[in-house]
């Protein structure tokens, strides 16, 4: 049976759709993808509260591990002097906070080229082509999808994440967030003491913390996040242009513009994408390496030495599943072993050649973070900053 409005079903059900999300505002995706990470995160169960005797816990551990890391890294933690507070907090607790500190992609990843006009009115109203229709719906929802990425990698990675730097993005709030009940699943996972790994737990979040809390690195780390960000959203504007050609009867043009995951996260990367990508990655690699050195150094001290806790942390990143790849993803970043391998190799490479001293200009001034090129010749970024002043940091 024909259909008056040319459009059949198809027809009237993109054009429900688009008056169903055409209105959305900022404050509505937030929200919108707060609830999906809260709900993915506690998996659809009410959240328990933290058992008060595991917070005090781990305040006392953050104690400790303070006094540690600000004495190996000459990085003040508690800027200040104000000792960092410590929030135990359960999955679904850390996604809604996460989601507010990472709230900033939403406002650069959704990209899209001016949707085509409606039909005008008049005799011919109603009898909009299907393939506008879509472009538009894409058009409309490209807020709402960025929404909901969002919140569901935010929720998946809540579920096994041990504290609030699982990514190095840096936090709204000046002290750390863990969560008890990931921790000791880790713990039990891996067969190891419990106390040990809260205490691994909070030196590795707090010498992050103690590197993103310098104003140079945070504000540079934010800059290059939203270009990324930004850049991917613009690549992946390129599938509007092909919905423009599809053929509502053909079922599988649909599935050929669509049917790829890494197309809609990303699309081809263009040279400025790559350019900050190259930036961010340089950086983020030697941050982690950076944190395996003091972790080394600290654990010889503090456990004896890490090496079982060292070997289940890098079989959990070998390991891990597709839901914290795609909330790595989200701001194009490889937190993988062969990145974090590269940057041990650089700061080995730094402390070979010019000691600890030498690597405490690493985070000294903006132009001391190292470049792309440097990250596999620590000797180039050494000459580079012998030329610097350490007074201008």
């Amino acid at each position: 049976m024909s259909d008056p409005a040319g459009g059949g079903f198809f027809g009237q059900l993109l054009g429900d759709l688009l008056q169903f999300m055409g209105g959305a505002s900022g404050t509505d995706r937030l929200e919108l993808a707060r609830g999906l990470a809260q709900g993915v995160a506690a998996e659809g169960r009410p959240e328990a509260n933290v058992d008060p005797v595991e917070r005090i816990r781990l305040e006392e551990l953050v104690r400790v591990a303070e006094l540690h890391v600000a004495e190996l890294t000459g990085l003040s933690p508690t800027p200040g002097g104000v000792a960092v507070g410590v929030e135990a907090v359960g999955p679904g607790t850390w996604a809604r906070r996460t989601v507010d500190d990472w709230g900033f992609v939403l406002d650069v990843m959704t990209v899209t080229p001016p949707a085509p006009p409606p039909a005008p009115g008049g005799e011919g109203a109603g009898t909009e082509d299907p393939g506008d229709l879509l472009a538009r719906l894409m058009s409309t929802m490209g807020p709402v999808f960025a929404a909901l990425q969002l919140g569901s990698a935010v929720g998946h990675l809540a579920r096994t994440t041990l504290g609030q730097y699982e990514l190095p993005v840096p936090r709204a709030a000046p002290g750390l967030m863990l969560v008890p009940a990931n921790i000791l699943r880790f713990a039990e996972d891996w067969s190891l003491p419990a106390d040990e790994v809260r205490l691994w737990v909070c030196l590795r979040e707090l010498t992050v913390h103690a590197v993103v809390g310098r104003a140079h690195v945070r504000e540079r780390l934010q800059e290059l996040l939203r270009d990324v960000v930004r850049g991917m959203a613009a690549d992946a504007g390129g599938l509007m242009e092909q919905l423009q050609g599809l053929d509502p009867s053909d079922p599988d043009s649909l599935q050929r513009v669509l049917g790829d995951p890494e197309a809609l996260l990303a699309g081809t990367a263009s040279p400025e994408r790559e350019q900050a990508a190259a930036q961010l990655m340089a950086v983020v690699r030697v941050l982690l390496g950076y944190v395996e050195h003091v972790l080394d150094l600290s654990a010889t001290r503090l456990l004896g030495g890490r090496g079982a806790l060292a070997e289940a942390w890098r079989r959990r990143q070998v390991d891990r599943e597709s839901p914290a790849r795609t909330a790595e993803a989200l701001f194009g970043l490889d937190l993988g072993p062969a990145e974090v391998a590269r940057g041990v190799a650089f700061v080995d490479g730094v402390v070979a050649r010019a000691g600890e001293e030498g690597l405490a200009r690493l985070w000294e001034s903006a132009r001391t973070l190292p470049t792309p090129a440097e990250v596999d010749a620590p000797g180039l970024w050494l000459e580079r900053i012998s030329f610097e002043d350490p007074a201008d940091g």
